[in-house]
């Protein structure tokens, strides 16, 4: 039978496709006789062309991988004599690939312990003195370990002093590499004792890949993943290395003479080193060496006649330029992971001396540099910017889009997007400044740009998408702009931008849009009924503009069109398939259900099918195989399919060859040697966090409707929460917390025993799940993201969210661990050495306010009296962010979070007055408008809350917030001041000069900023008029103003509305003459206001 299945073997291999179906055809016949196996390793064994050898090793390893159960003792046992003598004697190193793989999926269904020979073969082969055995050796030990490495754990010491001679055989590169690819796989299932032998080997492995370097820079860059996989699993054992570490990769990131990817992977290791030891990495004084390797890269102009991939005129979307392609990219992207995780201060004090010079430099890519240095920034240095740099900066930014250089210019606009998206509300003060030159800008532009007006459109959407009420002056030209770019041109590109434009500036004008609405719906409409290829991205884009209208223009307006747009959205995803489209059709799903609520019942049924495929698909998915071909070692045209020429497919000759035989599922859930991991393709990854997102918001809002798919959505969202991608996690999270509220809601108007079961049964799971992850999860913004969603539960699900026992422990515990910087994503391994007075990077100084704004959520659900105790243990953390020495973002958050718990807990505060009122009183003298502002809020709540307590207080109190508002520039302080006092004057009256303050506050209104102290100030009005009438007519004419300007408007809530109106009808008819003076006396438009509202 060999000569027969060799003779088919041939066949397979000619490049005639009539050949090939013949020979399939005989191979799947041959493949029914039980000796197909021996003769496959006849062939193996004595076939003169490799080629042949080889196909054989690949059909024997897969025919043992799917039906080892079914395979005779005999021919089990006679496979693994047949596996070593080949490997002894072949010297084809492909074969031997293969060969090694059919004995590592035998070693997987046998363990070593069943085939000793094997593990003799290994010991003598790696320690032999012939250079090519102990290749060989290597391969077969990297292959078995790979694929079996939990069998081999007792193995692991042996095999750590193998590696430590191994690793110096730099004459042989191939051993070396084979021995650093068993490292990688072994890393993770390490114990103690073995990572102790590991640490030393660390310089070793920085001498091994230097060598390798020289020899395979491929192979070098596969072998830097053993840091990867050290950083995953034991960073620990790097850190005393760190230094050594860091300058070997910096080393080969500023060799020009070799490979972008090699350099590309060494500044990948600078990244990921950067992101667990930020605070290691500034300790060991690294953060020079860095950057002085990194700026150089990022100002290199590229080779002579070329250009930087991002400066050329693509229509590439804006997401693809900070892809990180090339050292000069990656360059940037490490001084992003910088300012994400290290502080501010230490950043700016360092990379300015380069970044200035930079900036001033003759030579457009040092420019260039300087500006994506500034654009990199904006996200994790966001606060230390806004206090100290950006009004220079945007000086910069706006000079550099005159710049004579194009390639300057492209790096202002993405810095100005930068700057636009990360530095909200304070950039949109500068409108007046930068909208004019934006729009000049884009007047200049040819729209046959395509990339070039990419980065200017990216710049617009970012800078007018939160400028409120501050676009309608621009709006008309904006607009004539955007519609007419849409009526006449004949580009994709450029229709696409445009409007993708009209989300943004439809985000920002809101019902102000309303004239224009019509004609923008008439455009959108054209384009989502046109299915045509060359159009979809602007469907697509269609698609999320259209979402953001709903949201933005007014229900009444949109409500009329949400039904067609139900319906045309459902059919786009019947009739296109591609991912982008379907996640953009979620999200106009979701902004629908805002305008419908529970009108989208006839729709949920077939808009959850649809999300839940998305959730559960596993489209996009890429196989990754053994890195051996990837790297090189198998050329690529040794591939175990074929292509058809007439049907255009392929055909895996195996998969084939078994499709009449059974597959049981154990046979199906066996790993295919080749398969080292899978990728997923980003659109399928947007897809699924669109559809969390989507099915999330739809449950809050469509309220009892959604109880039918309650449960399914709940189950496949939960099911994903430790998917490997970390936006997928986020919103899976996100999505879980809001089902429950929305279970929540629905047990609130029909308090049925089911409703109210299954809402404990959701946080049953829930909650654990958070808990767990906030502790263990390694990605701050994923526990950042889960805090946000666990304060999310508690506002609105209160104290029935922690009637489980012990449940308020756990969060409280979780919180603390949280402050104390104790769980896996904040690096607890530095807190030996770590002072409190340290400065901290933005974002981990984020993840403490997400935890503390939790707390006093905690107190308003259960109550001042039970939760007094757990405020008690928060204190002094809280206390100790609130030091002169800490940053204006730690005072701020720790006095915030004071203020809010003494508002949750009431009365029990009397006990913490002490504490708490001399670091209130010295937040209110504080240099920082926020930390005043907060101070002041404090004092009012504290005053309110404490009564008797504060009372002795009073006079000095008084006179600090006297001192403030005197002087005081900024609004908000002014409006808590405003806010106190009321609180102060509402609980103890007796203890205010009236007659001095009074006054005052009636000056100090309307509030400007901080609108939810009206309710407060508009209380104490009422309040002064029922004990102290005079104040207030005496001042009626101010009032008068102050009521007119706010009636009828947002700043006021209902409640309060309708308590100044109840004011106003009283004072009308116990005071009429007081009143009609006062009315007389102010504007005509305000007093016929005022006059219609107390008659009607």
């Amino acid at each position: 039978m060999a000569d027969i299945l060799e003779k088919i073997l041939n066949n397979l291999l000619e490049p005639d496709t009539a050949l090939i179906q013949q020979a399939t055809a005989q191979l799947k016949e041959a493949f029914k006789d039980p000796s197909v196996v021996p003769a496959l390793c006849t062939i193996l064994a004595s076939a003169p062309n490799p080629q042949i050898r080889q196909f054989a090793a690949v059909l024997v390893r897969r025919r043992v991988a799917k039906h080892w159960k079914k395979l005779s003792v005999d021919l089990k046992e006679n496979l693994k004599p047949v596996v070593l003598q080949s490997l002894q004697q072949e010297h084809e190193h492909k074969v031997r690939h293969s060969v090694a793989q059919l004995a590592a999926i035998i070693v997987k269904h046998e363990t070593p312990e069943k085939w000793p020979q094997l593990l003799q073969f290994i010991t003598q082969w790696t320690k032999s003195s012939v250079p090519g055995e102990r290749q060989v050796g290597m391969l077969l030990l990297s292959t078995v370990v790979d694929i079996s490495t939990e069998s081999f754990k007792r193995h692991f010491r042996e095999l750590m002093r193998l590696f430590h001679q191994t690793l110096e055989d730099h004459d042989n590169p191939l051993v070396v590499f084979y021995t650093i690819q068993t490292l990688t796989a072994v890393v993770s299932y390490m114990g103690t004792d073995e990572m102790n032998m590991m640490r030393p080997m660390i310089p070793k492995l920085l001498i091994a890949i230097q060598a390798l370097i020289q020899h395979n820079q491929d192979q070098a860059s596969e072998a830097m993943e053993v840091f990867d996989e050290l950083m995953e699993s034991e960073v620990s054992i790097i850190v005393p290395y760190l230094s050594q570490i860091v300058h070997f990769c910096l080393e080969i990131a500023a060799n020009p003479v070799l490979g972008d990817n090699l350099r590309v992977k060494a500044l990948s290791c600078v990244s990921f080193l950067i992101k667990l030891k930020g605070k290691a990495v500034m300790k060991q004084k690294l953060l020079p060496s860095i950057l002085n390797v990194l700026y150089p890269i990022m100002c290199a102009p590229p080779p002579e006649g070329e250009m930087d991939p991002e400066d050329l005129d693509l229509d590439d979307d804006i997401e693809d330029e900070v892809e990180a392609q090339t050292p000069k990219h990656f360059s940037a992207q490490v001084i992003d992971m910088l300012a994400l995780h290290l502080p501010p201060e230490k950043l700016f004090s360092q990379l300015t001396p380069l970044m200035e010079p930079a900036l001033r430099s003759e030579n457009p890519y040092e420019r260039k540099a300087g500006l994506m240095s500034m654009a990199v920034l904006a996200e994790g240095c966001a606060d230390h910017i806004r206090q100290k740099h950006l009004h220079p900066m945007l000086q910069c930014m706006c000079q550099a889009l005159a710049d004579q250089s194009q390639v300057v210019r492209n790096a202002a606009l993405f810095a100005l997007g930068q700057f636009s998206e990360f530095l909200q509300p304070d950039i949109s003060k500068y409108s007046d400044e930068i909208m004019p030159l934006l729009l000049n800008y884009l007047g200049t532009i040819d729209n046959s740009k395509g990339g070039h007006l990419t980065k200017a459109y990216y710049a617009l959407e970012n800078f007018v998408e939160n400028l409120g009420k501050k676009i309608e002056p621009y709006l008309p030209t904006l607009m004539d702009r955007m519609l007419t770019a849409l009526c006449s041109t004949s580009s994709s590109r450029v229709k696409e931008l445009a409007v993708s434009a009209i989300g943004a500036i439809a985000s920002a004008a809101k019902e102000a849009l309303l004239p224009y609405f019509q004609a923008v719906i008439v455009q959108l409409k054209g384009y989502l009924v046109n299915t045509s290829e060359e159009l979809r991205q602007v469907q697509i884009q269609s698609l999320e503009t259209l979402g953001v209208l709903a949201r933005t223009i007014g229900k009444d307006v949109f409500l009329p069109l949400s039904e067609e747009c139900c319906q045309l959205g459902l059919n786009l995803i019947d009739q296109v398939d591609d991912p982008d489209l379907r996640r953009c059709t979620y999200s106009l799903f979701a902004a629908l259900s805002v305008v419908m609520g529970p009108g989208m019942a006839p729709h949920l049924e077939k808009m959850t099918t649809v999300m839940l495929l998305s959730i559960k698909s596993t489209e996009g998915v890429t196989v990754r195989v053994n890195v051996a071909r990837r790297i090189g070692l198998l050329p690529a045209t040794w591939t175990w399919a074929h292509y058809d020429n007439d049907s255009k497919t392929f055909l895996l000759l195996d998969d084939d060859l078994d499709e009449d035989e059974p597959i049981t599922e154990e046979e199906e859930e066996e790993d295919d040697a080749d398969i080292t991991g899978f990728s997923v393709e980003n659109a399928y990854l947007d897809e699924k966090e669109d559809a969390c997102d989507a099915l999330g918001e739809i449950s809050i809002n469509s309220g009892a409707a959604f109880m039918p798919y309650m449960e399914s959505c709940f189950e496949e969202i939960f099911r994903i929460t430790d998917y490997p991608h970390v936006n997928v996690r986020k919103s899976a999270y996100e999505a879980v917390g809001q089902l429950c509220c929305a279970l929540y809601k629905v047990a609130q108007e029909n308090p049925t025993d089911q409703n109210l079961e299954g809402f404990q049964k959701l946080l049953a799971m829930v909650f654990p799940n958070y808990l767990k992850t906030i502790h263990e999860e390694k990605d701050r913004l994923v526990v950042m993201t889960i805090l946000e969603s666990m304060n999310n539960v508690l506002k609105n699900c209160k104290g029935d969210a922690l009637k489980e026992p012990g449940r308020l422990d756990e969060i409280c515990k979780a919180i603390r661990n949280v402050l104390q910087k104790k769980t896996t994503c904040q690096d607890p391994e530095n807190d030996e050495t770590e002072s409190d007075e340290e400065q901290e990077a933005e974002y981990d100084s984020m993840l403490l306010e997400y935890a503390g704004e939790g707390i006093p959520l905690l107190a308003a659900a259960v109550g001042g009296q039970i939760f007094a105790p757990y405020f008690a243990g928060f204190l002094p953390l809280l206390l100790s962010k609130t030091k002169p020495s800490c940053t204006v973002a730690e005072k701020s958050f720790a006095i915030g979070s004071i203020a809010e718990t003494v508002q949750a807990i009431g009365p029990a505060t009397v006990q913490f007055v002490p504490r708490l009122l001399p670091m209130l009183q010295a937040g209110a003298r504080d240099t920082d408008d926020e930390v005043r502002s907060n101070s002041v809020f404090g004092i009012g709540v504290l005053a309110e809350q404490g009564k008797e307590a504060i009372f002795e207080h009073y006079p000095s109190l008084l006179s600090i917030l006297s001192s403030i508002i005197a002087r005081e520039q900024n609004r908000r302080v002014v409006d808590n001041v405003c806010g106190a006092v009321s609180r102060m004057m509402m609980t103890n009256l007796a203890g205010v000069p009236v007659e001095q303050v009074f006054p005052v506050l009636v000056r100090s209104l309307p509030l400007k900023e901080d609108l939810e102290e009206n309710v407060t100030v508009f209380n104490c009005i009422t309040f002064m008029y029922k004990n102290n009438s005079n104040q207030v007519i005496r001042h009626l004419q101010q009032l008068l103003v102050v009521f007119g300007e706010v009636i009828g408007t947002e700043q006021l809530k209902e409640e309060s509305q309708n308590s100044v109106l109840l004011l106003l009808k009283d004072i009308s008819q116990r005071f009429p003459q007081e009143f009609h003076n006062a009315l007389i006396s102010i504007s005509q438009d305000t007093a016929k206001k005022l006059s219609t509202l107390v008659s009607s």
